[in-house]
């Protein structure tokens, strides 16, 4: 029997190191691919280490693009998305959870539906109301999708469902109106709930891709990902400055990651757990 279970457990982890290395190794392709010349790359067989080392693609990638300014468009995108997810979910998730009003219902159910509408099908209809706001090549136009999220409301719905009603009785007796029973009381118990939605936010305001080509066409008002895309050309592409661009584009989250690691890990396991 021990045998046996000595035997599994090789196998999970040998599982295992095989996933870390599938998962690994592109980012490991990118890294040496910066380093080579376009010649290198289009050979056959292909070589994974460079002939020699230089930083050539890196140089090119920096005169291409704008990284300052697609640094700071990308951190205030999600910040500001971060800010209004927390503060306007909140709001909603409170009053689905704990209020009742006519069309209560109704109104989560249309919540529930966008979720499971593709989020290509807004494209067209936000961008007309950004156009004709005349808000086009600006931050709020970036922030704009994300003032409001369906996930976020249904995400913070269920935290404040799992509170129990008598908390905030205890808070009306004690002399606090609605408002000073979400702000005092129920808003800080969901603090975890909240640091989870705001990693996903962040998360997924750094990798959208479509939006901000399609509301910001000025290179210098777009994110690191839309402008990564300028990179890749029409019938012949510089894979080592793209790569190189990548990499570049990667330091703020990588950055970010490795000293908000706990967070981020008890964003995905509390997401998991609602």
């Amino acid at each position: 029997m021990k045998q046996k279970q000595n035997t599994t457990t090789i196998a999970i982890y040998a599982a295992l190191i095989a996933g870390s290395i599938l998962m690994v190794f592109p980012f490991v392709w990118m890294l040496f691919t910066s380093f080579k010349t376009n010649a290198e790359v289009m050979q056959i067989p292909p070589t994974i280490l460079p002939s020699s080392w230089n930083m050539d693609s890196f140089t090119k990638a920096l005169d291409l693009l704008p990284f300052t300014n697609l640094y700071i468009n990308t951190a205030l995108m999600i910040l500001l998305r971060v800010v209004c997810a927390v503060v306007f979910c909140s709001m909603a998730g409170y009053a689905f959870a704990k209020l009742n009003f006519r069309g209560k219902n109704l109104l989560f159910t249309l919540i529930i539906v966008q979720q499971m509408i593709p989020g290509q099908i807004f494209i067209i209809p936000q961008y007309q109301m950004i156009a004709k706001m005349g808000m086009t090549n600006t931050m709020f136009s970036l922030v704009f999708p994300g003032i409001v999220s369906a996930f976020g409301t249904f995400f913070l719905r269920q935290a404040y469902l799992g509170i129990p009603d008598e908390v905030a009785e205890a808070a009306y007796l004690d002399g606090c109106n609605r408002w000073q029973t979400f702000t005092k009381i129920m808003f800080p118990l969901t603090r975890s709930s909240i640091a989870a939605l705001s990693v996903f936010t962040a998360v997924f305001a750094y990798t959208d891709l479509m939006w901000p080509l399609v509301a910001n066409t000025d290179i210098k008002s777009t994110t690191l990902s839309a402008g990564l895309s300028s990179l890749n050309g029409q019938f012949s592409t510089n894979y080592p400055v793209l790569m190189a661009g990548s990499l570049l584009a990667m330091l703020p989250m990588v950055v970010l990651y490795l000293i908000f690691q706990k967070q981020f890990i008890e964003g995905v396991a509390m997401t998991g757990g609602k």
